[in-house]
């Protein structure tokens, strides 16, 4: 493990993949009928007060949450506290939490030595002033602590403003108009970014409402391909150049398209050949695989980073972007004749209370070792279901880079749409997904859409025990 990251081993993704396709070919192996009807009754006699709550809030809200990440099978649970390793909800119910807000919540949730100084900050400054406050240097000059390559850092309210922030800045610095992405990630909802999620080439399979215009010059490639990249690049030129490529560098949705150890430094060098910015989307990898993000891992420098969730420590206006002083120039405040400026805005952003709970939070991170801790407890966990995974005899994939562990039961962001039974395949995959993940919930383990697992520096040899207890209990009941 390098020193302070989370990630002790990088995955064989070629094993990796090899397995996705076995699991994808194979059929479904779904929960017995009366185990999942008892972790049915769960929901029906342990939630009841979720339940209702849901029921009025699907009056006043559009399909009863506001976020994507609460909405679970078979309804979503309103959560009383977030505490430590845990969550409870409105009717008592505690549960292990691995959603960790999406991948903010590094140290555990409600972390009071952070908590104490946040509320002390509101206290004192107020939440918001509209002017500079020292919090935003403060939190700016631990990120280029931690980042020396992030030489200046201007705050956003959301991932998805960052990401829409840095794609206009790479143009308007380039003066180039191709932005690429890689196929199956997720780079916020802007319209020119929010296509082709989870499985690559679906194009707006997903995403609707969106005029074909706009993503007339944003092409994919595909995950950890480099040669697809190089095609793409090379087919832009004669559309006018490349500004940018922005990937995860850890792999799309968070490594689920795990990619090749040393794709972020060859696609560096392709960057380089066809004068093109290279854009890391951070938004979950920054300080969670350790101080530098997978840039520090990899040893990797882009031009451009984008910071979301952890950036405000968990708290709200969590985003960001960061990199080169004659990148970041294009979007200085404030207009000057003759320098081309990315008009950028947000009035809520980089308020004293995001920027303090981030300038805190980082510090707790490096103090605490919270990256190396969090990738510790993401390799026994992982390790443990593996093991049960072998025990029953499961075609089940799983694998972590750190503190992000994966678990894989229908492969379905593996589906090709090569398949000609692909748009039937993916929501009998889906709903599969959602079963496994509610019934892990019915045995007091909360993850993110029952795929994908953050674990934290609050997690303890008890909580992966009492987890794997779960794991072993929904995976004793799958049909063979």
């Amino acid at each position: 493990m390098k020193a302070k990251y989370s990630i002790s081993k990088w995955p064989d993704v070629q094993d990796i993949a090899a397995r996705m396709d076995r699991l994808i070919n194979d059929k479904l192996y779904p929960i017995k009928a009366e185990a999942m009807a008892r972790y049915m009754d769960y929901f029906d006699n342990k939630c009841k007060r979720s339940k209702e709550i849901i029921s009025e809030a699907r009056q006043y809200i559009p399909g009863g949450v506001q976020h994507n990440l609460a909405f679970n099978y078979p309804f979503p649970l309103a959560i009383d506290k977030a505490e430590g390793p845990y969550l409870y909800d409105v009717d008592g119910n505690r549960y292990v939490d691995y959603l960790q807000a999406g991948g903010p919540t590094l140290l555990g949730s409600n972390y009071k030595p952070v908590t104490d100084k946040v509320i002390e900050v509101i206290r004192e400054h107020g939440a918001v002033t509209g002017l500079f406050h020292e919090y935003e240097l403060k939190l700016s000059r631990i990120i280029n602590e931690c980042m020396p390559w992030v030489e200046q850092y201007r705050c956003f309210a959301s991932g998805t403003e960052a990401d829409m922030a840095a794609i206009r800045v790479a143009r308007t610095y380039t003066d180039k108009p191709g932005i690429i992405k890689m196929g199956g990630a997720y780079h916020g909802w802007s319209d020119q970014l929010v296509y082709s999620l989870h499985i690559p080439y679906t194009k707006t399979f997903e995403a609707h409402g969106i005029p074909k215009e706009c993503t007339a010059h944003t092409p994919e490639c595909y995950p950890g391909d480099i040669e697809s990249l190089r095609q793409a690049l090379i087919a832009n030129v004669k559309e006018g150049g490349t500004a940018a490529v922005i990937l995860e560098p850890i792999g799309p949705e968070s490594g689920t398209r795990m990619m090749p150890y040393d794709y972020c430094a060859k696609a560096r060098e392709l960057c380089d050949e066809f004068g093109t910015l290279l854009i890391f989307d951070e938004v979950v990898s920054a300080f969670r695989v350790g101080p530098g993000g997978a840039a520090g891992y990899f040893d990797v420098i882009p031009d451009l980073t984008v910071f979301g969730k952890i950036v405000s420590g968990g708290f709200p206006m969590a985003g960001g972007v960061g990199g080169k002083e004659e990148v970041m120039s294009c979007m200085a405040a404030g207009v000057k004749a003759g320098k081309k400026r990315a008009y950028v805005g947000g009035t809520l952003t980089a308020n004293p209370l995001s920027c303090a709970a981030g300038y805190f939070a980082i510090k707790e991170i490096i103090e605490q070792d919270a990256a190396r801790k969090a990738g510790e407890n993401g390799d026994k966990l992982c390790a443990g279901i593996q093991a049960l995974i072998d025990k029953y005899r499961l075609p089940f994939v799983t694998w972590n880079t750190g503190s992000i562990v994966h678990f894989e039961v229908s492969g379905v962001m593996y589906l090709s749409v090569q398949d000609p039974d692909i748009f039937k395949k993916i929501p009998e995959r889906q709903h599969s997904i959602e079963e496994f993940g509610a019934a892990l919930t019915a045995n007091g383990v909360i993850t993110l859409a029952g795929s994908r697992i953050y674990t934290s520096m609050a997690d303890n040899d008890d909580t992966i025990a009492e987890s794997l207890k779960a794991f072993d209990e929904v995976f004793s009941n799958i049909e063979i």
